[in-house]
């Protein structure tokens, strides 16, 4: 028997990492929802046999059948609606947008029926539903089907709004969203569907959740601090490699949350580098990275820049539909790289 006595048992390998894309981390995190909790349910458009727009939903209709996996109509408001009296009477709907551009037509359903109802009702009522689908940007879709939604449902108290970047981003808030008894609106990005990130061992169980609120340092840095959701983390790191050649080291965080925004983690960043840039695909009037900047402007890490903060922002027009105006409406590397500068004034 090779067990003796006082024998060292050998090394533990290192945790497993897998490649893993935005979509199957989604599609996973649905999955052990479905299986962990019999109330959860999705609905939406083409989710069930044709296995969502965005294939999203995958297998899951083949395997919980029409009860939990439902196609609905073309009818935002209709489906929207029919979700969160379901959340009210106390099932948890995740109520799938083919794209956020469509949540439009359902926005008094998301705001006034969901967000205000715990609030109106002294507590009583609870609506723990999940808005989630497609946001932001995509390719080549115009100006209807291109707005980021991050600072029209982040304005709303009532609502939680996450926005991961990640793998692990979107399976850990997509878990979190759906076990949280408020309605959370989670925006995805379609163009991070099929872009594969490594995905730890402890990521993929089952009892995996990324807090909602709370932020992530991408990178460490110590000349300038990069705020970014979504798609914009990516070329913020991007961004950083290429300033890191120029011996400037940018502090990149993954905001992950819009709503309720963990500011803590950017004052402590700024306290440190002195310098903000903030990024973001949406709008620059009235966005995320305006209200990144007031608050910064009003705690006490203001005292601590030695220039104004920079936003890298969307183009303020409606998206153009040639490409070569929607790569120049869009946030790009580049454009970080010029905001850094301008900031540290280099």
């Amino acid at each position: 028997d090779s067990r003796r006595v006082g024998s060292v048992s050998p090394p533990s390998p290192p945790a497993a990492v897998s490649q893993v894309t935005v979509r199957d981390a989604l599609n996973q995190a649905l999955d052990e929802e479905l299986e962990r909790d019999e109330r959860v349910f999705l609905l939406g458009e083409e989710v069930a046999q044709y296995d969502g727009a965005y294939k999203i939903s995958r297998g899951l209709w083949k395997k919980y059948g029409d009860k939990r996996v439902i196609d609905t109509p073309i009818s935002e408001m209709g489906f929207a609606g029919i979700a969160v009296g379901a959340a009210m009477a106390g099932l948890r709907p995740v109520c799938e947008f083919m794209t956020f551009n469509f949540s439009m037509q359902a926005i008094d359903q998301v705001i006034n029926s969901a967000a205000k109802s715990c609030y109106m009702s002294a507590g009583s009522i609870s609506v723990p539903i999940v808005f989630r689908g497609p946001n932001g940007a995509s390719a080549g879709v115009a100006a209807q089907h291109s707005q980021c939604f991050a600072a029209w449902y982040g304005h709303c108290p009532g609502l939680k709004v996450v926005s991961p970047w990640s793998a692990e981003d979107a399976k850990g808030l997509l878990k979190a969203s759906i076990r949280d008894d408020n309605p959370v609106v989670m925006l995805e990005s379609e163009l991070l569907y099929g872009v594969p990130f490594e995905m730890s061992e402890q990521a993929q169980s089952k009892e995996f959740v990324i807090p909602i609120g709370k932020a992530k340092i991408e990178r460490q840095g110590t000349h300038v601090t990069l705020v970014a959701h979504s798609r914009p983390v990516g070329h913020c790191m991007e961004a950083a490699a290429v300033l890191s050649k120029e011996g400037v080291e940018c502090e990149v965080i993954n905001l992950r949350t819009i709503r309720p925004m963990d500011i803590e983690t950017v004052e402590a960043s700024v306290v440190k580098t002195n310098h903000l840039v903030t990024v973001e695909g949406g709008w620059p009037q009235f966005g995320v990275g305006s209200e990144i900047c007031a608050r910064i402007m009003e705690g006490p890490a203001f005292n601590y820049l030695d220039a104004p903060a920079v936003r890298v922002t969307g183009a303020d027009v409606p998206m153009p539909y040639a490409k070569i105006l929607e790569d120049n409406s869009i946030p790009q590397v580049k454009d970080i790289v010029f905001a850094v500068k301008k900031a540290l004034n280099i």
